[in-house]
């Protein structure tokens, strides 16, 4: 005789990935007014600090520079915006979001075209072991780790280096990979974005030259966007790389669950959840991208369960940056030190 268990009132019934989808799906639709709201509410600050800035070089040249760090925390939100225009999740009409997030990205530095394809292949292989390399912060398996040639660990182990990650990475890609459409390079339509992009942003650099000199350059615009950059890139790394993140070999792997079990939801005071857009509801972004993101906090108020998922505090997310090799046998992400210390 089967019995089958009927779950008590008192209890949660756990959803998969899939029977989210369709309950998140109703949160999807953005609101013109509260999209152009949240724009005006970022850009005007945004352009006013840059004006009070330049003006504060007359006054205090450390001034300055405090300026510029805060309003690295605008751009910040200018580029979550435009990630927002990427996934069409900004406003209905999607040509006036792709022409918005290309305006974004000449302040941000970054080709939108170029980005929306490679943060599309992001998206639909999170996770995923057969396709890692675009998009993505490349981690090696153990196995793959052991197996590797002493230089190739070296290299790896380079690139992983939190000075390398979160010091000269944010110069690198910002500065210098985003000015090239580095993996689709045989595509007209992204070497004109990556180009277009770059023209417009020589022609705006060179405005501000030609009337403020180099002093605007190295005091607000260079640390505005370098501290922008490094921020960006701690909340790209932190929502996929914790301990009990998601990665399966392609015949294993689903869309769905790696995008509720390999995204995190990083938990962060007000303050630094409004300047960054919700962004750390992430996983509830991977489940749905079309949702806007001034709807998240919505989502995880209607779904109290939802907010228990991956739940990250910002001390708990600094010891992310010592994980680094997946381990298949365990399913988690350990450091050097921990694979060293279980497999010699």
């Amino acid at each position: 005789m089967v019995i089958h268990s009927v779950p008590q009132p008192d209890q949660p019934v756990e959803r998969s990935a899939r029977e989210w989808v369709k309950i998140l799906a109703q949160y999807r639709e953005p609101t013109t007014a509260r999209s152009a709201f949240e724009l005006a509410v970022t850009v005007v600050p945004f352009v006013a600090l840059w004006a009070l800035a330049w003006w504060s070089m007359s006054i205090s040249l450390w001034l300055t520079l405090a300026i510029s760090m805060l309003n690295a925390l605008f751009l910040v939100r200018l580029f979550t915006i435009q990630h927002d225009c990427g996934h069409g999740a900004f406003f209905q009409s999607r040509e006036v979001s792709d022409w918005l997030g290309r305006a974004l990205g000449v302040l941000t530095l970054t080709p939108y075209d170029v980005w929306r394809r490679t943060h599309a292949i992001h998206h639909s292989a999170a996770g995923n072991l057969d396709k890692r390399g675009i998009g993505d912060v490349y981690t090696m398996t153990v196995a793959e780790y052991q197996a590797a040639h002493p230089l190739r660990r070296l290299q790896y182990r380079m690139v992983r280096h939190p000075l390398t990650m979160f010091g000269l990475g944010p110069f690198y890609l910002f500065f210098l990979q985003n000015r090239v459409p580095l993996g689709l390079m045989n595509s007209r339509k992204y070497w004109l974005s990556a180009m277009a992009t770059n023209l417009v942003l020589v022609g705006v650099l060179g405005g501000i030259y030609y009337f403020g000199g180099l002093a605007p350059l190295l005091l607000i615009f260079l640390p505005t966007t370098l501290i922008a950059a490094t921020a960006g890139v701690w909340l790209f790394y932190v929502q996929h790389q914790f301990e009990n993140t998601h990665y399966d070999q392609h015949e294993a792997w689903d869309l769905h669950e790696a995008a509720l079990k390999g995204s995190s939801y990083y938990r962060l005071p007000a303050v630094l959840q409004w300047f960054s857009a919700n962004i750390g509801i992430h996983h509830v972004h991977h489940l749905y991208s079309r949702i806007p993101f001034y709807r998240l906090p919505e989502v995880l108020k209607d779904h109290g369960e939802l907010a228990e998922n991956n739940q990250m505090s910002v001390r708990e997310s600094l010891a992310s940056a010592r994980l680094h090799l997946w381990d298949e046998k365990t399913r988690r992400l350990l450091s050097f030190r921990e694979v060293k210390a279980i497999y010699g």
